[in-house]
Order: C-alpha cells, then structure tokens, then sequence
C-alpha cells in the first residue's frame, strides 16, 4: 500500500515510513494524525538536520483521469500513487444549462441582460473552465504533496505525441528517432488521430494495424499523414491496392478517410494545449521540470512489463524511469474532483419555481456540506455506523452519502468530523495485476 508521509513538528517534510511502523508511532504517542487525504502523521519532536532521500513526483495528464506517483530514482521504489478524476465534463454541462437558461430568459422578453458580443476579449493563454480545472486539480495534488515529503524533481508527461519530431526525425537527432522509440511514437499519434478502429470497417477492441493509404509499392510515402488503422483482415484484403479502387463501393467511407488524411497536425496541437499550460505553471514552483512524451511512457511501461493503468503510466514517464522499478503492494488513491458547492441560491422544481428557501448558514454545529464525517448512532430507528460525506441543515439533523446509498436525518450529535471538506472525494482503489515474469 501507499506509504505514510510524516512531519516533525516544524512540518519539516521526512522521509515516507511504512504504515506499520506509522501505526506503532501512534500507538506509542509520538505522533499524531495530521491529514488524511494524503495520510500523514506529524511528530511530537523536532528532527536535527534530518536524512532525506529525494523523491520525484511524475505526473501522466489526462483528459478524464490523471496518473500521480512518488518514485525514489535511486532505489527504484514507488512510493505513493493516485489517481485523479476530473470534473471538467460537468463544469461544461453547468456551463451549457446557465447558457441555456438566459436565452431561454431573453426570449420570453423579461428584460433580462442583453447578449455580449464585442466587450469579452480574453488575456493570451486563457483556457476554457473546463480544460482550466484540469490543470488547477493536478496543480493542486503537485503543490500538496511538496508539503509532505522531500520533493527535488517533477516529471511530466507533456505530448501525447512528439508532432514536430514525428513530421522532422533529425530535430533531435537521426539515432533518437529511427531508434525503438520512433514506432511508439508513430503509432500513438495514428492511434488519437484514427479513435482506436479500423478505418476499413470500424472494427473495435481488436489487433489493429498500421497501413498506408496509398501502398509503398505505389509510390506512397512514410509519412504519418499517409499511415491509417486496419485490423488484419481488412489488412489482407486491400493488401497494395490503391484505397480508391479498394473502397469503390463505398464512397462515404472513401470520402470520409481522405478528408481524415489531409488533417493537419493542429489537431494534435489542440489535444496537447492543457499540458503545455500545467508544464508553464509547474516551473514556477521552483524545481526542475523533465517532459516527456506518450511514446516514451508506453515504450517504458511496456519494456517493463507493467499493466496498463494511469498510476503506472505516470511511474513510467520520462527518461529518468528507472531500470528497475519496486512496486510492492501499492493500492493507489482513488481522487476524483467534486467542486466547492454551488451559489444557487435554492432549489427549484421541473417548472422553474423555488421550492425550498434560502440557504441560511454555509457552517451548522461546526459542519459543512462536504465535510467527511463519521456518524455513531446509539438510539432510534437508524443505529448504526455510517461513514460519508455530510449535507447540512439549519435545523441541525444531517444527510450523509455513504457507499451504500444516502442516510437522512441523523443528528449532529452523533457525528464526528474526518476531514474536512476540500473539493474532492477520496475512495481507496485496487491493487494492479501485473504480467506474470517467465
């Protein structure tokens, strides 16, 4: 499982100890619970001139998921992993519904604000909320785990793909490129541009294929503009034909793959946009930064057989990756990112009318919704423990979402706080099944 990570009493960052012996320091009362979401414990005392072993924090950026991990380059150990779900499909569908609704308040004509068209010019580098949380939440999660631990070094996945060097092998040298990880590379990109199917017959979840669209035996080239995706029937079957007279019967299909083929790059660019603002923002917390690309990390992870999950990938990206990497039991952190409420003022029912009052207070008997609480009822109909996150009420009986579904009305009395609420929910996750070794 995922290491402790401990303070001395100055919340000078030490080095991650096993959770056994972060249970005997509690137990002994020479430590107490400083957070739980990442877990760490704070010392009694002060620690002179401590010896630390740096640590690497590398970082897979996703569109959905993000891959977290804490390596030690020298020993080869996995310290801590995470993985953490963004919220930036909800954060649009919010932002569609309140675009919908002042249309919709415009149109019946209640004098609502007119539409803004020529006054809502943003700075350079503004990103969308949606793409922006992604980059806040892993900014997050980065600057929270420099606190806890002796962090020297950040790794980031910052391209998918490498565009320019896939269109100009020799920008960083011929031997890099038409070296072992040139095919990773290449195949990456086909993989995004072409959405993992077969172009031939949409074939899915099978052994797909690079082919070239105009055959090499016809005069066509290598590059990644003329490369497609075929599973291996469809493979066979076209075998050097030209595509024209290979889908001569299917015209849509032909039309729909040569205007696929003549996209330029800029769609990659566009993929890639949010890394290169999270790599901005990552050099100014003062460390040093190492990027590296999607092929490199498959190229790693695959040389050392590790299963594909986006924990492992993060372990895997960059060339710092160890040869030998120790991966003993690590159960990574399920984070996913749940916001800080909402500024709706009240409840409304299908019609548009307010159907509970204003909110009263944000802070009922100490609570807030969000909070992460754990609930011991001794009497009336609902006793038992409950373990969940807390929704307040003025009158002072609580609602607490659990794995099992939501409990109403339990009184703040039996409730004692967790943690408190940080605008993400924690789960833990299951442990990777890993290649058997030959």
């Amino acid at each position: 499982m995922n290491q402790v990570f401990v303070l001395d009493t100055t919340k000078q960052p030490l080095n991650p100890v096993h959770p056994g012996y972060a249970r005997l320091l509690l137990k002994q009362g020479k430590a107490a619970v400083y957070r739980r979401y990442p877990f760490t414990i704070r010392l009694s005392r002060r620690v002179e001139q401590p010896i630390l072993s740096p640590l690497r924090i590398k970082v897979d950026p996703g569109s959905k998921t993000s891959g977290l991990a804490l390596v030690n380059d020298a020993s080869g150990d996995v310290v801590w992993a995470a993985e953490l779900t963004h919220r930036g499909e909800q954060i649009k569908r919010d932002l569609d519904r309140r675009r919908a609704i002042r249309r919709k308040r415009r149109q019946r004509k209640t004098r609502y604000r007119k539409p803004r068209f020529t006054n809502r010019r943003k700075r350079r580098g503004t990103l969308p909320p949606s793409l922006e949380s992604r980059v806040c939440n892993v900014l997050t999660w980065v600057c929270r785990l420099m606190k806890v631990c002796p962090v020297t070094n950040i790794s980031q996945e910052l391209v998918r793909f490498d565009t320019q060097a896939l269109e100009t092998p020799d920008i960083e040298g011929a031997q890099y490129q038409r070296g072992q990880l040139s095919g990773y590379e290449v195949r990456e990109y086909v993989l995004l541009k072409w959405k993992h199917q077969c172009a031939y017959c949409d074939a899915r979840d099978v052994p797909l294929e690079l082919d070239h669209i105009d055959p090499r035996s016809r005069h066509g080239s290598n590059r990644v503009s003329n490369l497609t995706l075929a599973c291996t029937p469809c493979n066979q079957r076209k075998s050097n034909q030209d595509v024209r007279q290979f889908l001569r019967d299917e015209p849509e299909r032909l039309a729909r793959i040569l205007a696929q083929m003549k996209a330029p790059l800029r769609d990659a660019e566009a993929v890639n946009a949010t890394r290169w603002m999270l790599n901005a923002r990552l050099k100014t917390l003062g460390l040093p930064v190492e990027c590296g690309s999607g092929g490199r990390t498959k190229c790693n992870r695959i040389t050392r057989e590790l299963p594909k999950t986006h924990w492992l990938d993060a372990v895997c990206v960059g060339r710092s990756t160890p040869e030998s990497l120790i991966i003993k039991n690590i159960v990574p952190l399920q984070i996913r990112a749940t916001g800080h409420g909402s500024r709706q003022m009240c409840r409304m029912d299908k019609y548009g009318f307010p159907r509970t009052g204003s909110k009263q207070h944000k802070r009922v008997q100490g609570f807030q919704t969000g909070d992460l609480v754990r609930a011991v009822v001794t009497s009336g109909t609902k006793q038992g423990t409950y373990v969940g996150k807390v929704a307040v009420r003025s009158r002072g009986t609580f609602n607490i979402s659990t794995a099992h579904g939501v409990v109403t009305d339990i009184p703040h009395r039996f409730c004692v706080l967790v943690a408190r609420s940080d605008g993400y929910s924690y789960q833990q996750g299951k442990e990777a099944a890993f290649l058997p070794s030959a």
